[in-house]
């Protein structure tokens, strides 16, 4: 039997990066795709020509290598699609990215009035551990807020509570957002250097969906000297003296086959390949693999006979009454989606587990019960449903519980064993990576292979892809998670004193707790206006009218409700911002004190010891 240069394990975007790379440079490759086409779950799907995402996958980068990259193996084919996307909340939408008219429309000025003063307090009492998702989100955006834009719909992507979530995901998927980021970008737009990946306004879009990108590369990876095995599911590695020798599954009639290789790149969910090891991993590992959770996904399609049903390229669904988590339309992100112009395809997405009942249910069972909660949140008429289908992605989504890290450590210092073989790509490495990340991961797999040394973990935990850049990893490529911190002034004498210093006396941010006081104090006092004048009398708010003697132009009339809200959200600002000042003047001083403590007790310790 032939032994092939390098045998790749799965023709995602990870893979099939990894074999492009090398036939670049004129190394060939095997490559073996389970399912019947390629791209993973950036794949385009194509029912009765209406194509379909598994899920949307916007072309957006920071990563200039990658953006080489989309147009080097698509060239032309790409569109600059406009992001126009919203959530569903209470019965109403609200615009995401946030516009600040239409967020306070929606939620109205009581709602609006205790999100200002949830923000405030935990702005002044932040939680001191951000060990889980719910923690994280608060210290960001205040629990009132964090309960209605976030729980929800993080509960049922997930299937667990957030409290169970790791701050991990968090800083991976909400990058650098929090809600004074989020004000200043409705305030202001996107500002230069100052883009954040959650909120970007435009996109490249391949012309007929993502699949196109990966059905090309496919192209042109057998052009340079690869093949394309599909409908071969790996189910054993066999190894010997710390390499892989060979991989070995079944083809769809059944028949076992074999392939030797001398390098090899999985890109297997991390549970299945030590599952498939062949011998069996110490039991450690395999109670670690074992331990790895993945959240999977189901698509229902349902071809609509409108021309337009929505403006948006995607919904988040956050009412809890539907299971339903997101809703796409397809034909918004191309419109070359579509075979018919007068139709629509709309994605309803579902977040489950393999063990729950709807992942078993049949195809017309989960049209007719999409169809139904897309009508009962006023969506669609069921009437003009005329078509649909159903698509089911195991194993979407690596799973961030909290022994997700140490699970992941332990299966990784086994693989690292291994001379001549790599894990790349989301669940080849247990990350909630976006596709460009996981082209990374490929890019560097193929440049170790031709001799260079990069380390694969470390992709995607680079800080300007994280909210904090707030303590560094312990090992390349582990998570950056916050963490705990304990001081101990009598032991503080290493060289990491200052950053652990400044670490327990985080600044506030002035601007953020400004804008937190500066909307209750407009707020509280715009809505004492408006309750005074609705309730009349031949004195209107004699009392509330005394804030003339301070604020410019203020009465206790409708146009001074406005005149009142301005004026005191610029006062409750100044007040807010002169506050967090002077608290992290104060804090300063302190921890000056601290470091010259330190120092004094380190000289102590010094001459004690001469």
């Amino acid at each position: 039997m032939a032994s092939h240069p390098v045998v790749v394990i799965g023709a995602g975007p990870a893979g099939l990066t990894t074999a492009y790379e090398l036939g670049k440079n004129g190394v060939s490759s095997l490559i073996l795709e389970a399912g019947k086409q390629v791209g993973g779950i950036s794949q385009t799907v194509n029912y009765r020509d209406f194509r379909f995402d598994i899920g949307g996958h916007r072309f957006f980068s920071k990563v200039p290598m990658v953006n080489d990259l989309w147009h080097e193996i698509l060239g032309d084919n790409f569109l600059l699609r406009p992001r126009i996307s919203r959530i569903y909340y209470n019965n109403k939408f609200f615009d995401y990215p946030l516009k600040a008219t239409n967020a306070l429309a929606g939620l109205g000025p009581v709602e609006a009035l205790l999100v200002g003063f949830s923000y405030a307090k935990t702005k002044m009492f932040p939680s001191p551990n951000e060990d889980n998702f719910e923690q994280w989100v608060i210290n960001r955006f205040g629990t009132r807020l964090y309960r209605i834009f976030f729980k929800t719909y993080t509960e049922k992507v997930w299937g667990i509570p957030c409290s169970e979530i790791s701050a991990d995901w968090a800083a991976q998927r909400i990058k650098n957002l929090s809600l004074k980021e989020a004000v200043l970008n409705a305030l202001l737009g996107a500002r230069d250097g100052k883009i954040v990946t959650s909120l970007i306004e435009e996109f490249h879009y391949p012309r007929f969906g993502p699949g196109m990108m990966w059905e090309r590369c496919e192209e042109l990876v057998e052009g340079l000297g690869s093949q394309t095995l599909k409908g071969i599911k790996v189910e054993r590695i066999h190894h010997r003296h710390g390499r892989v020798e060979s991989v070995s599954g079944r083809i769809s009639s059944g028949e076992r086959v074999n392939f030797e290789g001398s390098h090899f790149v999985s890109t297997m969910p991390l549970r299945e390949l030590i599952g498939a090891m062949d011998p069996q991993p110490p039991e450690k590992v395999v109670q670690a693999a074992q331990g790895l959770r993945y959240r999977d996904y189901l698509t229902v399609v349902l071809v609509v006979n409108r021309e337009d049903v929505f403006p948006d390229n995607w919904i988040y669904i956050h009412s809890p009454e539907v299971k339903m988590g997101r809703m796409q339309n397809y034909k918004n992100w191309s419109p070359y989606m579509v075979p018919d112009p007068s139709r629509t395809s709309l994605g309803l997405e579902y977040f489950l587990w393999d063990k729950d009942e709807e992942w078993t249910w049949s195809n017309d069972r989960l049209i007719d019960f999409g169809t139904r909660e897309c009508a009962q949140i006023g969506l669609i008429n069921p009437e003009d449903v005329e078509d649909g289908t159903v698509v089911r992605m195991e194993k979407a989504y690596p799973v961030y519980d909290h022994q997700y890290q140490d699970n992941v450590q332990t299966v990784r210092q086994f693989l690292e064993t291994f001379s001549n073989f790599q894990t790349i790509g989301r669940n080849g490495l247990h990350r909630y990576n976006n596709q460009d990340h996981s082209m990374v991961t490929g890019v560097y797999a193929a440049g170790n292979i031709m001799g260079e040394t990069n380390d694969v973990w470390a992709v995607n935990t680079e800080k300007e892809y994280h909210e904090e850049g707030r303590g560094a990893p312990s090992k390349a490529g582990d998570r950056m998670v916050p963490t705990r911190v304990q001081v101990n002034v009598e032991n503080a004498l290493s060289g990491d004193e200052e950053e652990i210093i400044e670490f327990v006396f985080a600044r506030l941010d002035p601007v953020a707790l400004g804008v937190a006081v500066g909307t209750v104090i407009g707020l509280v006092i715009f809505m004492a206006t408006l309750v005074l004048v609705l309730k009349g009398g031949s004195v209107v708010g004699p009392g509330l009218a005394l804030l003339g003697n301070y604020l410019i132009g203020f009465e206790v009339t409708w146009s001074g409700s406005l005149v009142g809200l301005v004026e005191g959200g610029l006062g409750g600002f100044a007040i807010g911002y002169v506050s967090a000042s002077l608290r992290n003047w104060g804090m300063t001083t302190y921890a000056h004190y601290m470091r010259w403590r330190g120092e004094v007790i380190r000289r102590r310790n010094l001459l004690d010891k001469v």
